[in-house]
């Protein structure tokens, strides 16, 4: 004996499943608000990659919305017990919705082209911020398995801690004296790689105050999960207190105290030191260049 499906049924059943899938995004984008940086960003440049991944997104639901009702339509007119639905076997072409499905999606596809090789070009890391306040300076060496962040103007260097001003222009200068890594402040913008005998840049701004997790963004072995750390945007007020208390510390940060830093290492706790090789950065990057001296 055949059972006669209950066509109605099934796909009253199936839109209560897909609404239920379809709801839960944004339930959980609410309630875990503070925990999702790429979605509430805290700096111009997240915020401006943040739309454009949105408008992306939005742009190839016109192809995905669609394809969702239109399978509920051709479910529904097309199901067996649908006296009025036409079957045509020898139908194996129609020119009108061979213009829809190829050359909608081909068109949404030349506009996202189009609009990323625009927004690429706007936000290039190496591009810097335009702003009334002077740009601020900050060398990030990525090392196994910390961070070391040097203020070459301020005199001082930090290790997994990094504060500055808000709504000042950051320009990182980057490079690492272990495997490739890379660094990532993702509410404030992209990453960008940091590698040993190169130097890359990044420029970001925090229009807020407060801590955000900086994090390495690359594999690089056993303490990569440890490796993070905090970037402090505060007023200038706290920022120069912060300066003026890191410039009293005891510890002293030059050539030979950085060869200890730069062994391996895990889940290191903040430190803050004076700087008093003021080419640090340079050494780093050259050390690769040719032999070392004797």
């Amino acid at each position: 004996m055949k059972l006669k499906r209950n066509v109605p049924s099934m796909l009253i059943l199936t839109g209560i499943i897909l609404f239920i899938f379809l709801i839960m995004q944004p339930l959980e984008i609410l309630f875990f608000s503070n925990n999702i940086a790429l979605l509430f960003p805290k700096g111009i440049i997240a915020l401006e990659e943040r739309n454009l991944l949105l408008i992306i997104q939005l742009i190839m639901l016109l192809v995905i919305i669609p394809v969702y009702i239109l399978t509920f339509i051709f479910s529904w007119k097309y199901r067996a017990h649908n006296p009025h639905g036409k079957y045509d076997p020898d139908l194996i072409d129609n020119t009108l919705a061979e213009y829809i499905w190829w050359g909608l999606p081909c068109i949404l596809t030349a506009i996202i082209a189009v609009l990323t090789w625009v927004k690429t070009y706007e936000l290039d890391p190496y591009k810097p911020i335009e702003s009334d306040k002077k740009t601020m300076t900050v060398q990030v060496v990525a090392l196994q398995w910390k961070w070391l962040f040097i203020y070459p103007e301020e005199k001082i260097a930090s290790i997994n801690f990094l504060q500055f001003p808000k709504e000042t222009p950051i320009h990182f200068e980057i490079t690492a004296d272990a495997p490739m890594n890379s660094f990532w402040i993702p509410h404030l913008g992209g990453q960008i790689y940091a590698m040993p005998n190169m130097k890359t840049e990044l420029h970001l701004i925090a229009q807020e105050a407060g801590d955000f997790r900086g994090s390495s963004a690359n594999l690089s072995g056993e303490g990569f999960a440890g490796m993070h750390f905090i970037a402090r945007a505060s007023s200038e007020d706290e920022y120069h207190q912060w300066l003026e208390s890191a410039k009293q510390s005891p510890k002293i940060l030059n050539f030979e105290e950085y060869s200890k830093l730069a062994a391996p290492s895990q889940n290191n706790p903040k430190e803050i030191y004076q700087l008093k090789e003021e080419n640090l950065f340079n050494q780093v990057i050259m050390k690769y260049m040719h032999p070392q001296e004797k």
